[in-house]
């Protein structure tokens, strides 16, 4: 196939913290073009600060797309992105813009390149009877259904092993199965020129230590507490981004300010921590590394404008 009349995308992917949006703002004001967030967070209206989404300032420079476009009673879910995505990518073109896509979300991303699994609807007694299994049951009874996803699967990854044991016993079908049949990616009609960040893990830790204390000390912990006043329903996906537990503990008075920063900072350098395992091992081997672009600007990412 012949990529030089395909329509141009650019991706900037990597872990939290690394630099991805000041980058991605920087090539849309060279290029003329617009930044669509893929990252799962920053959907949430209610989390601008805790999300690190640019700021208002920030995204007025030039067009932004996708984000805090969701509202924190909503569910946002990777399928429901890329439709999104792919709509905005679309608009973009029809307006001459380069769309860069900007994120650290692998699975958002895969799937709007790729296609998603056509899983029909899990039958919700399944649905419940396997939720309300503890995981090491859970895991057990996949082993019987689908083994391959037993081994493959961590014992403890609860959300994971529920996935796969309910989709056996209410397809009959392993996921796998399911995941080798995607559909509706646009990987095959796009040009896509994409570059992930994998900083050194010293360099990454220090700043998602010093954005998270930013982030307590400029208004995270009141935009949880608004968040929590709003008594959404407790499996509210916004309530489980990183900093929401870990702040509404502190408000509850289980932990001190010191204990939550110290909890949401381990909770980041995990989450840092399998980011960058997925970026160095899932994408293709097309997708360019490089080390750090936070001292260069775009000059690194050598994408090209036209």
């Amino acid at each position: 196939m012949n990529t030089s009349v395909l329509p141009r995308v650019a991706l900037i992917a990597g872990p939290t913290a690394s630099g991805k949006s000041a980058a991605a703002l920087a090539l849309a004001e060279a290029s003329g073009g617009t930044v669509v967030n893929a990252d799962a967070s920053q959907v949430y209206a209610d989390l601008r600060i805790l999300s690190a989404r640019p700021s208002i300032a920030e995204e007025a420079r030039v067009p932004h797309r996708l984000f805090g476009h969701l509202d924190g009673a909503e569910h946002g879910t990777a399928a429901r992105w890329a439709a999104d995505a792919a709509a905005a990518i679309d608009a973009a073109h029809a307006a001459n813009s380069l769309p860069i896509l900007v994120g650290g979300t692998g699975l958002y991303l895969r799937t709007l390149l790729d296609g998603i699994a056509p899983v029909p609807a899990i039958d919700p007694a399944i649905r419940a009877e396997v939720r309300a299994l503890p995981v090491a049951a859970a895991h057990k009874r996949l082993g019987t259904v689908d083994p391959a996803a037993a081994a493959r699967l961590h014992p403890a990854d609860t959300s994971r092993v529920a996935r796969a044991l309910e989709v056996a016993l209410s397809t009959g079908r392993p996921l796998a199965a399911w995941q080798a049949d995607r559909i509706g990616g646009i990987a095959t009609r796009i040009a896509l020129d994409a570059v992930v960040v994998l900083s050194d893990r010293d360099t990454l830790v220090a700043r998602c230590d010093a954005r998270l204390a930013e982030m307590f000390d400029g208004g995270a912990i009141e935009e949880v507490a608004a968040l929590l006043a709003r008594d959404l329903p407790p499996d509210a996906p916004v309530l489980r981004a990183i900093g929401v537990p870990e702040i509404a503990g502190y408000l509850a008075g289980e932990w001190t300010r010191d204990e939550a920063l110290a909890r949401a900072r381990l909770a980041t350098r995990r989450y840092a921590k399998r980011q960058v395992t997925w970026f160095r091992h899932q994408p293709p081997t097309s997708w360019r590394r490089i080390e750090s672009f936070l001292n260069s600007g775009t000059d690194e990412i050598n994408f090209h404008s036209g």
